[in-house]
């Protein structure tokens, strides 16, 4: 992996981090969502314009940057979901955990590039940090039934949301290589804030959205960018590297998103929280410099 494409994963991972606190803070997380999406498609417009007159997107391109708006909408709605019932240093590390656990495998599968055994024992690396953050204390609990696991709240929606991560990873880098990184991000977002209206609007109406708006309006717009400018840097990444070399590299911001947890929000910071993360990352670090 290149130096610029590892400096661009790290301001990435604070970019990320620093967004998902301010949507933690907010009282209606999935709304807050659809904001931040709109808000930046509306600030970027003029950005996009030029970018897309300037651009010949071919018919590949357009179906990989739809296939991502809608794996994009289902991330956003399970992310929202994820930070209803946890907080925010458990439910960040295994939702960006997950993710970097997959890639590499499914782009193997998929994109067939190859694997180094370092990556692999990054990848079982990662699932023991999960391990420690969420069963320790709960081993016996979960031996006896593992489908308790599931009912830990925040859990089910943090691992859908690891899940989705990886496939829109893996679609994310075919098109990068079909249109501009930015322009496709741009897409993304103004496809995402449109594919969630009807149902932020059928949950709870226009007059409401606008009053969630009018509150949050500074968060809203600071988060909005920072979205952008976040997934934007790890796309010009992906143009640059491996998928399975960027997608874990960017997990670096699972600690910085437990010590924002914990520093901001005043959220618990447990032995077995400390573990995990440490652990997640020392598998991701392990993938990151695998040749």
């Amino acid at each position: 992996m290149s130096f610029v494409s590892l400096l661009l994963v790290l301001l990435s991972a604070l970019a990320h981090s620093s967004w998902n606190i301010l949507l933690k803070q907010s009282d209606d997380k999935e709304t807050f969502v659809w904001w931040l999406l709109v808000t930046a498609s509306f600030l970027l417009s003029p950005l996009g314009a030029v970018l897309i007159f300037q651009t010949n997107v071919d018919q590949q391109g357009w179906w990989l940057v739809l296939t991502t708006i809608i794996l994009h909408i289902f991330y956003f709605l399970f992310l929202g979901r994820s930070y209803i019932h946890g907080d925010l240093s458990l439910v960040y590390p295994v939702a960006r955990g997950i993710g970097p656990m997959l890639t590499p495998f499914l782009a193997v599968v998929i994109l067939h590039e190859r694997i180094h055994i370092l990556a692999i024992a990054g990848a079982l690396t990662i699932v023991l940090g999960i391990y420690f953050m969420f069963w320790w204390n709960n081993f016996a609990k979960f031996a006896r039934n593992p489908s308790e696991i599931l009912k830990t709240p925040g859990l089910g929606y943090a691992i859908l949301t690891g899940v989705l991560i990886s496939m829109y990873s893996l679609v994310d880098k075919k098109g990068v290589a079909s249109v501009p990184p930015f322009l496709y991000m741009y897409l993304l977002t103004l496809g995402t804030a449109v594919g969630l209206t009807p149902y932020i609007l059928w949950k709870i109406g226009w007059k409401s959205a606008r009053l969630q708006l009018k509150h949050n309006l500074t968060p809203i717009i600071i988060a909005g960018l920072l979205t952008y400018l976040a997934y934007g840097l790890v796309l010009t990444a992906l143009s640059l590297s491996k998928v399975s070399y960027v997608a874990p590299a960017r997990e670096i911001g699972i600690v910085v998103g437990v010590l924002m947890g914990v520093i901001i929000l005043k959220e618990n910071f447990t032995k077995t929280r400390i573990v995990g993360s440490l652990t997640i990352m020392i598998g991701v670090v392990a993938i990151a410099i695998s040749p």
